[in-house]
């Protein structure tokens, strides 16, 4: 007979439901969240076990690789499949959680997230730490322009080099004014440097990754848009095609069908990673409007745009980048957006965008 686990991690405890094939419980308990503490809690079921399922979240990579270290057949779930699975449930606690989990491994009934590798957690790590410190250091920004607005001071067209200025010059002569502002003025001085040291070496990794040096041949795609899609890849062999990433990335369409009489197409969606969905829509939105020279994706969406709206058409372009990129790690392949472009003057647009991108690391 054939036994089935469920673990419902929690940041302390974990708790552990063991089902056999025919779903009576066979043994629950819990644990310190620890791979070794789990693996001595199933040691006695380990022969007959056949699959230990465990929900996605923050500590899935760490204790998902500890646990196939530990030999066990571990499978992480993807979250919307075991939510909308135990969804019926009427009373939600770890231990039922547990159990659901346990059911859903003993049933098959469930999608495996993919782990990535460690190299692209700590790139992505980099990349939510820059976006953090940017988001404070604009939060603060924000919050000194419309808190003197009490005074009618407005620094609508001001531009961030000549800010620290113009906030000292109109706040002079009120002491405590001064004082306060100056030590916000400090915090945003400070924040703004990090961001550029985190900034600088996000660039820095770029240049020396040869598949991201590819993806800046994309007009659009900047350092962190390149890294951003590397990180949220991870693995090209894991889509079955190219279309599926934007899929992935949520890009695509959701439909609600029911019968003959209801067939509804909405909005994209989202799902998946926002940050690498918002680069894309970046990319495509700096491709459609900034970028002046020739390129067939960018004639199929000013097309769109002219048909429908921009913001549609920049969906769309997003869309086909994702597309594009999987295909050229995949292949190993080079982007040409421009087909009458001959070797030289391909070779000239990679040398200056990447001299552009250069230059924003020094």
């Amino acid at each position: 007979m054939e036994y089935f686990a469920g673990l419902d991690v929690s940041l302390a405890e974990t708790s552990v439901c063991v089902v056999d094939e025919k779903g009576a419980v066979i043994m629950t308990n819990s644990v310190a969240t620890e791979p070794q503490a789990l693996a001595d809690l199933l040691r006695p079921y380990a022969a007959r076990l056949r699959r230990v399922g465990h929900e996605a979240g923050s500590l899935s990579p760490w204790l998902h690789a500890g646990l196939q270290a530990l030999g066990l057949p571990v499978v992480c779930l993807e979250t919307r499949h075991v939510r909308a699975a135990m969804a019926a449930q009427r009373n939600k606690t770890d231990a039922n959680d547990a159990l659901g989990i346990a059911h859903i491994m003993r049933t098959g009934w469930f999608r495996s997230a993919h782990m990535k590798s460690e190299s692209s957690y700590r790139l992505r790590l980099l990349l939510i730490q820059r976006r953090n410190l940017k988001r404070k250091f604009l939060d603060l920004e924000n919050s000194i322009r419309h808190s003197l607005k009490v005074f009618g001071l407005r620094f609508d067209r001001v531009g961030r080099g000549g800010f620290e200025d113009a906030v000292r010059k109109a706040v002079k002569g009120d002491l405590l004014t001064e004082a306060l502002i100056e030590c916000m003025l400090r915090a945003r001085a400070a924040l703004w440097a990090e961001y550029l040291t985190l900034n600088k070496l996000a660039v820095k990794i770029v240049m020396q990754d040869e598949l991201c040096r590819r993806f800046l041949a994309i007009p659009g795609v900047g350092a962190v848009t390149a890294l951003n899609v590397a990180c949220a890849i991870d693995d090209p062999a894991r889509f079955r095609c190219s279309r599926d990433v934007a899929a992935y990335f949520g890009l695509t369409s959701k439909r609600w069908q029911s019968g003959t009489s209801i067939d509804v197409k909405g909005r994209i969606s989202k799902v998946g990673d926002g940050d690498v969905r918002r680069s894309l829509y970046e990319a495509a939105t700096v491709m459609l409007k900034r970028f002046k020279g020739k390129d067939a994706i960018k004639s199929w969406g000013l097309k769109i745009a002219k048909r429908r709206c921009h913001a549609k058409a920049a969906v769309a372009v997003a869309r086909k980048l994702a597309t594009v990129m999987h295909a050229m790690w995949r292949d190993g392949t080079y982007y040409l957006g421009d087909h009458g472009l001959s070797d030289a003057e391909a070779a000239s647009w990679m040398k200056e965008k990447l001299a552009r991108v250069n230059y924003a690391r020094s």
